[in-house]
């Protein structure tokens, strides 16, 4: 028996259930099937402006740096002046992001030496495309795959995401449908990470250290305008 096996045999057991119970399987299958809405908080109710102007003071609340950008042709320019502010090297690697192609960087930043693939620790910035950013909470929504791989959020001790302001929603169940919406039921991404600020602990001693387990340093980059309709949440 494996370990997943014997945790599940054990829950159980608990439970006084054999796992095969028809009443049971039926109550899960359509909760699946209706994927109800769980509650809402009234934080993040606004208009679209009020949701990024939330969405960036959160962001900041938890030692994010956030700037807005009027289109994504200036976000090549919005990257080289945060590398360069913060004494960075020009160079980080991206995925394979349609939207991240087809930034001008070799115009607008022609020395910015811009890699693509996943990251194998050894890259000093990452940057990727976010699907959504949540206002209620200023989380950035970052699905795996090899668009935006997951190794990008974690390994580069500096992460910079781009995030369309259309795409940044209220609060999370509404970022959960559009989800299914985009992939379907059945293939869905294998991972969603849920970003809010950079990598922290506070586990020694109650004292909070940045970059504990990922990216000391998150940097946002908010696109006013995303000219894709599909990218409005």
């Amino acid at each position: 028996m494996s370990a997943r096996s014997a945790i599940l045999s054990k829950i159980r057991r608990s439970l006084g259930v054999e796992g095969t119970e028809t009443d049971r399987r039926a109550i899960v299958a359509d909760r699946l099937q209706r994927a109800p809405r769980g509650l809402v908080p009234k934080r993040g109710a606004g208009s679209a402006p009020e949701r990024k102007t939330l969405f960036m003071q959160m962001a900041e609340a938890v030692q994010a740096s956030v700037v807005t950008v009027p289109s994504r042709d200036a976000v090549p320019e919005a990257v080289a002046d945060y590398l360069r502010g913060r004494n960075l090297p020009p160079a980080l690697k991206a995925g394979a992001d349609a939207r991240l192609a087809a930034l001008p960087f070799a115009d607008k930043t022609p020395n910015l030496d811009v890699q693509h693939g996943p990251s194998d620790g050894q890259d000093p910035v990452g940057l990727s495309y976010a699907f959504a950013g949540v206002a209620e909470t200023g989380t950035l929504i970052l699905h795996s795959g090899p668009d935006n791989p997951t190794t990008l959020n974690f390994l580069p001790d500096t992460h910079l995401v781009v995030v369309d302001a259309d795409a940044i929603a209220g609060d999370y169940e509404t970022v959960w449908s559009r989800l299914r919406e985009t992939f379907g039921k059945g293939v869905m991404p294998r991972t969603v990470n849920m970003v809010t600020g950079p990598s922290r602990s506070g586990d020694i001693e109650q004292t909070m250290l940045l970059g504990a387990h990922g990216p000391r340093d998150l940097h946002i980059i908010v696109v006013e305008a995303s000219e894709d309709p599909e990218d409005t949440i």
